[in-house]
């Protein structure tokens, strides 16, 4: 089962960094969106290839269009936050506040209803794990926020389950799809999507797609502009994560859904067996 989705957000929409953090900081760079959401609805109809896209509240409001285009394409509108913030730096009062506007802004625009929701940068851990009661209490049935591996921002190692699953949580159940994971000498490897993606070559990639019964993408506009300006606050390892690989991306992504067969997190849903699917208690 390989998944295909993507994280609807600008080029400047780059976590732990001061000059990006806030809303009113996004008002000094320039929109690159719509030239990048038209490479990705170009390559999907080329394709013929259904997707999920995790949209911000933020894009709703400031950019209606781009959601009326995803539905009127026949894709599927799932909500990343309202205004990208790291969700383990929020309290759960303004977790939930977040969430509630995004969810309220998807829905008024698209005119679907939002049951699937990312968090930025994977950001429920186990010191958070709280923002799954609240994903339930506001009407999201599914949830693709685990990252079961270290990582910078986010990380869930202590998930133990990188495959479709029930999150329990006080009695509070979610369908989760977490990021996969191939073990390469005892370590979690990620590289289905965002700079993981980019940092692979194509060759590699393809052998781990062979390798593993599911896969679960995350891809953002922004890792298909080569053309998008440096921030230059980032540190030297930011810059390299932020922005390698970016020029042969498209053409890699390209490659493997010819290669591939990808669905949308809908149909990913219909297929799992969930009345024998795995438990995992929080």
């Amino acid at each position: 089962m390989n998944i295909l989705t993507f994280d609807i957000e600008e080029w400047f929409h780059i976590l732990d960094n001061d000059s990006t953090k806030n809303e009113a900081d996004w008002a000094k760079y320039p929109g690159r969106i719509h030239q990048n959401m038209e490479l990705i609805f170009e390559l999907l109809a080329q394709n013929n290839q259904k997707a999920t896209f995790f949209c911000l509240g933020w894009v709703a409001r400031k950019h209606p269009d781009i959601i009326r285009a995803i539905v009127n394409k026949g894709y599927e509108v799932a909500t990343h936050s309202d205004l990208h913030q790291l969700a383990y730096e929020q309290s759960r009062e303004a977790f939930k506040a977040d969430l509630e506007t995004s969810i309220k802004a998807l829905e008024d625009v698209s005119g679907k209803k939002v049951k699937a929701y990312r968090a930025p940068g994977f950001s429920i851990k186990q010191e958070n794990k709280w923002a799954f009661e609240v994903l339930v209490e506001n009407g999201i049935e599914i949830d693709c926020s685990v990252f079961p591996a270290k990582r910078a921002h986010g990380g869930f190692a202590e998930f133990g389950v990188a495959e479709p699953c029930w999150i329990d949580i006080d009695g509070h159940r979610l369908k989760e799809f977490p990021i996969n994971t191939f073990n390469s000498f005892g370590t979690p490897l990620i590289f289905s999507g965002g700079g993981y993606f980019r940092l692979f070559p194509s060759l590699v990639l393809e052998k781990l797609m062979k390798q593993s019964d599911y896969v679960m993408t995350y891809f953002h506009p922004r890792d298909f502009d080569a053309g998008q300006p440096m921030i230059e606050e980032l540190s030297r390892v930011r810059k390299f994560k932020s922005y390698y690989g970016l020029k042969g991306a498209l053409g890699k992504l390209e490659g493997l859904l010819q290669d591939f067969k990808f669905i949308d997190l809908q149909a990913a849903e219909n297929q799992i067996d969930w009345q024998n699917a795995r438990i995992v208690k929080l």
